[in-house]
């Protein structure tokens, strides 16, 4: 069989071969994949030697190689760039790969040889690193049911395929009724309050939909819009947070109610099953959090001073609308009351009045290609002494994906790092990174990461003019991508990000902080007509503006964290007796007191990817929990030089640099000299 996969990628830093890769690739050399993977633990399985380091851990780490070259490439293309056949092969793979990884980690003779180690690991001369992936594969292995009786395993198997099935079917669903629910607008006094920029946007995605004298608004992942900031008319304001809070929830095949209820179910079941209360118990025995009791007292913590700052926000709101009721200024509502739809707009007339700062028109200033190598790319090199060159000569997952080589100090290879910058009806929503191949010692491999971003693409010749949060965004995954670029070790279980769920964004959430940073922000806020850097004065305004808002934005995340895990804290008899998700999720943000009907939470459970697709199960809680950490970090870099190399060696050193081959706590501890302190989140979301 010929196949790219079949063999290492001939290309620099192994970039899979994107251009030689048909449709007709894929599922062979899966087959392929998964046939090798079992020789090899089958071989290792029946091994009558005695069980080391080497031919047990070492060989589970070596094995599957085909498996992990077509798997990382696969998933990013299924997500970023689908057609019919990535979605049936999707739909096929899923139990398929659900049971073939039970196979391995139910494996009773591997289980016997792990437990073998573990028992005389004071005996074994080991590293640090070897140590580690001792401990977190035994530690693994039992959470995933290895220690369970026959009888048990076998429903296990069944639960862990038909949860793959059923979740891979949300995101399917997800992605078409988001792609339904667009907004068409053939009246362009409708838009009045859009850029040119943004017009032009609107008016590029119909004509991609094939649509004439037309705009269309895309729905993003989260229940707001964007637009809904700046569109001055009340009436498509609604529109579209009304297709928005509709997605999942229409009835017909792209209805995600049923799946919801089911998976949530599953979880349950699952979770008995494997000796664990509930799915958030079981989820958080494997994360740094190790319980939900210990996430239940953060965001409880929290959700007091969020619900009374959102309610002091909606007042500022309320009174701004009822003075200009009836003035035609942009609200249609009786007596100055703001609808959901409204808070965005009413906000930045609020941000306005109060700090002069227009969020909107500073899009003049964060042109896409400028933000990422005049800020961006920037900020990595005074930190880390990373250089980037665009490699034109290579192809990436699809034609708009951009492909840079990374060096260090005198032009030392790091890896690749790929941008999909651009929205498009085959992408799934939101931003994320994914690693292409995983950085390894052990197998000789490089990293190359790429970054998916949802940015509406401009009209033909019109520049990509960045929103303040898409900037956030941009820099946000790119400390992802950071993560996968500088991490180095030996085993590939390590590589990059994988590291424990709620720890995993905390880098990222730390080189946030650079979007705002003097020397940062005065190379790339440049006016993309007129050249004029972005006035000192502007900056100033938005840095004291800062925390207005957080009310609003604290709590409708805090709202998705708690869904979350009052979805998974069900037990298997609670669970079979809700039939009925809205009224579900009214009396869980009631509990809270965050059914603030004005503030929606970010995701609803009908399109809350993150939990019911995308691997933040009983997790969504992590963003928050891991914010703890990085405003302790931030502080410590507003107290030792800041944006130095100095300071930048030393987060690489003992953060980045470790991916997952250390406890992510001792790491931290290692870095900052103490655990980290809550305080300084507090003072950020104005929350002290």
């Amino acid at each position: 069989m010929t196949n790219p996969f079949l063999e290492p990628s001939s290309l620099p830093y192994a970039l899979p071969p994107f251009a030689e890769i048909t449709d007709d690739d894929w599922l062979p050399v899966f087959e392929a994949g998964l046939e090798q993977q079992r020789a090899e633990l089958e071989a290792m399985a029946t091994d009558p030697t005695e069980p080391t380091f080497a031919n047990t851990l070492e060989a589970l780490e070596h094995s599957g190689r085909i498996l992990a070259r077509v798997e990382h490439a696969f998933f990013d293309k299924a997500s970023s760039d689908s057609n019919d056949v990535t979605d049936a092969l999707e739909l096929e793979l899923a139990p398929r790969l659900a049971e073939h990884a039970d196979a391995i980690r139910l494996d009773p003779r591997l289980w016997r040889r792990l437990e073998a180690l573990d028992a005389r690991s004071d005996q074994l001369d080991l590293t640090a690193e070897q140590r580690y992936l001792l401990e977190r594969t035994v530690a693994d292995f039992g959470r995933a049911g290895a220690a369970l009786g026959d009888d048990d395993k076998e429903v296990l198997r069944r639960l862990n395929q038909e949860l793959s099935t059923l979740t891979t079917r949300f995101e399917k669903a997800l992605l078409a009724d988001t792609n339904d629910l667009a907004v068409v607008v053939h009246d362009p006094a409708e838009l009045r309050g859009l850029t040119e920029g943004q017009l032009g946007a609107a008016a590029e995605a119909a004509r991609e939909r094939g649509l004439e004298d037309a705009w269309v608004v895309s729905l993003v992942l989260p229940t707001g819009h964007p637009l809904l900031a700046s569109l001055d008319d009340p009436a498509l304001r609604e529109r579209v947070m009304a297709a928005s809070l509709s997605r999942g929830r229409r009835g017909g095949e792209h209805d995600t109610r049923a799946l919801v209820l089911e998976i949530a179910r599953l979880r349950a079941r699952r979770a008995v099953l494997l000796a664990f209360p509930d799915h958030a118990s079981w989820v958080t025995a494997g994360e740094t959090a190790g319980s939900p009791a210990a996430v239940a007292e953060l965001l409880g913590r929290l959700a007091v001073p969020a619900a009374r700052n959102a309610a002091a926000e909606l007042a500022d709101l309320r009174q701004l609308a009822s003075s200009e009721a009836g003035s035609g200024s942009g609200s249609d509502t009786d007596g100055g009351e703001v609808r959901a739809s409204d808070w965005a707009w009413w906000a930045e007339k609020v941000r306005a009045e109060r700090f002069d700062v227009d969020t909107a028109a500073m899009r003049d200033y964060f042109e896409a290609d400028r933000v990422l190598h005049d800020g961006v790319f920037h900020a990595a090199s005074r930190l880390y002494g990373l250089e980037f060159a665009e490699r034109r000569d290579l192809v990436g997952p699809h034609p708009e994906a951009r492909v840079f080589e990374v060096t260090e100090d005198g032009g030392a290879p790091v890896g690749l790092y790929v941008l999909d910058l651009y929205t498009r009806d085959s992408k799934r929503g939101g931003a994320w990174m994914n690693p292409l191949v995983s950085q390894s010692d052990l197998l000789g491999l490089p990293p190359v990461v790429v970054n998916n971003l949802n940015v509406s693409k401009p009209a033909a010749g019109s520049p990509t003019l960045l929103t303040l949060d898409e900037v956030t965004t941009l820099f946000h995954e790119f400390g992802h991508a950071l993560h996968g670029l500088l991490a180095r070790v030996t085993y590939p279980s390590f590589s990059g990000t994988n590291v424990f769920r709620d720890f995993v964004e905390f880098p990222s959430q730390v080189n946030e902080m650079w979007m705002l940073w003097p020397e940062v922000l005065e190379n790339y806020a440049v006016h993309h007509v007129t050249g004029e850097r972005m006035p000192r004065e502007l900056v100033e305004k938005l840095v004291a503006s800062r925390t207005y808002g957080e009310g609003f934005a604290t709590s409708e995340y805090l709202a998705s964290a708690l869904l979350d895990q009052a979805w998974h804290r069900l037990s298997p008899e609670q669970a079979d007796r809700v039939d009925d998700v809205e009224a579900f999720e009214q009396e869980a943000l009631a509990a809270v007191g965050l059914d603030r009907p004005q503030v929606p939470p970010r995701y609803s459970s009908t399109y809350f990817a993150h939990t019911f697709s995308g691997g933040y199960d009983a997790g969504y809680y992590s963003y928050i929990w891991s914010e703890v950490l990085d405003a302790d970090a931030v502080e410590w870099f507003e107290e030792n030089g800041g944006l130095s190399r100095e300071a930048g060696d030393r987060f690489r050193a003992r953060l980045l640099g470790v991916g997952g081959s250390k406890d992510p706590l001792e790491a931290y501890r290692d870095f900052r000299g103490r655990d980290a302190r809550v305080e300084p989140l507090l003072e950020r979301r104005g929350l002290a």
